[in-house]
């Protein structure tokens, strides 16, 4: 071969070739690695690594600065490392893990889709969901950080490549994770100011928020007038997502959908609680505010009836409890099959944060992305050397491998971060 033409490794890396063939049943077959070195990525060592009960971090007045997310260690044989998270029950995700780490051992780490069934069917059969279905999310996102890794690609190639240059994002604005000392309400123009400066031009608000079941005409008209604020203040500048929190049940729901209809929001998101798809299936039919649902669903399985009958014009999920950046791939797939677009919930730890910015260059029905100034400005930066920050409204994956999470060694030389073998090869 002549010095002028490319190597097959170069020609791989620069044309993207390697991301053809990846799909549940053939990941192995895309990637720039040899069949021998695929062969040799045994799972040696599974860790669980947790932060100290007492470490508050971020500044400004958001939150209390508690970190509810841990993070999932494995080690392979050939001294590849991947790192998954998942929140917000440490203690029980935890206790999920120590049941199955014995269980990883010495499988081979880029079998993705098998271990993923395996688990699966073995928590599916005593109750699928909870802190083993959290788990499972966070080990499948080490894994393909490992597959990453592997092969030199960055997460995005491996979930098929790019399908835009800009992954557009809201702010979730709330008291807890609040903007330099602003509430909404006495400060809602402000922040709408603060936002729109920064080129942020989509806010997730929470205006509804009684204290029962049923909401009055007082709480509507309460919850109506931060909406008439942004209006006012940035008319159709500002998109608004509307969530409730599923605190509201059916008539309320109807009621707060059939005011919001003059107004024009992207979605009114978990209106009710996410346990009747009959009743969200009703809300839709009956109203023209787009319903968005839920990040509180588990697996493509659950979210195949929500499609099937119609019960949502937006997917959400949170890639760290519905099974992990492979299966938040196969939800958006089938839900584009419907023409339903998706938007994923992100507002847990960085590495969430960063898988996500990566499964949302790749998917064709991509929305808008959660984002909270909050956690990209104060928590996330004692955690990671490089938290993607919104520029001119939107984030951008790593072209490193895998996840590309820059951890701070700091973590770990602070006793910030404790580190607990769950399971070891000699």
């Amino acid at each position: 071969m002549s010095d002028s033409r490319l190597s097959r490794r170069k020609f791989i890396r620069q044309t993207g070739l390697s991301a053809l063939a990846a799909s549940a049943a053939g990941v192995g077959q895309a990637l720039n690695l040899s069949a021998s070195a695929a062969e040799a990525q045994k799972i040696v060592k599974v860790e669980a690594i947790t932060f100290r009960e007492d470490l508050r971090v971020g500044g400004g007045s958001g939150g209390s600065g508690e970190t509810e997310f841990w993070w999932l260690r494995l080690t392979t044989e050939q001294g590849l490392v991947g790192y998954g998270e998942t929140y917000p029950f440490v203690a029980a995700e935890v206790g999920a893990l120590e049941d199955v780490a014995d269980q990883l051992l010495g499988r081979n780490a880029l079998d993705i889709s098998g271990i993923w069934k395996y688990l699966y069917h073995r928590m599916t059969m005593r109750n699928a969901g909870g802190a083993e279905m959290r788990l499972l999310s966070a080990l499948n996102m080490a894994q393909l950080d490992i597959l990453g890794k592997a092969s030199e690609l960055p997460l995005y190639r491996l979930l098929g490549g790019r399908t835009r240059d800009r992954i557009r994002v809201y702010n979730t604005t709330t008291d807890y994770w609040a903007i330099n000392e602003m509430r909404m309400g006495p400060d809602t123009l402000r922040i709408v100011d603060f936002l729109l400066e920064r080129g942020i031009n989509a806010m997730k608000i929470y205006p509804f928020d009684g204290g029962g079941d049923s909401i009055s005409a007082q709480e509507l008209e309460s919850g109506l007038k931060w909406i008439r604020d942004i209006r006012d203040r940035s008319g159709t500048q500002m998109d608004i997502c509307v969530d409730c929190w599923g605190r509201w049940d059916l008539p309320s729901a109807q009621r707060i959908a059939k005011v919001l209809e003059p107004y024009g929001i992207m979605y009114l998101e978990d209106v009710m609680l996410p346990n009747s798809v009959e009743a969200y299936a009703r809300l839709a039919a009956e109203t023209s505010v787009p319903i968005c649902m839920s990040e509180t669903y588990a697996s493509r399985y659950e979210y195949r009836e929500l499609l099937q009958q119609r019960a949502c014009d937006v997917v959400m999920y949170d890639l760290s409890w519905v099974g992990g950046p492979w299966e938040g791939k196969r939800i958006s797939d089938m839900a584009d099959s419907y023409l339903i677009p998706t938007s994923p919930h992100t507002c847990g730890g960085p590495l969430l944060y960063l898988a996500s910015i990566h499964l949302c260059a790749a998917i064709p029905n991509f929305l808008i992305m959660e984002s909270n100034y909050w956690k990209y400005t104060h928590q996330f930066p004692h955690f990671l050397d490089n938290v993607p920050v919104p520029s001119e409204g939107s984030v951008q994956p790593s072209d490193a491998p895998g996840l590309g999470a820059e951890i701070r060694q700091e973590l770990f030389d602070s006793g910030d971060a404790s580190v607990r073998t769950m399971a070891a090869l000699d």
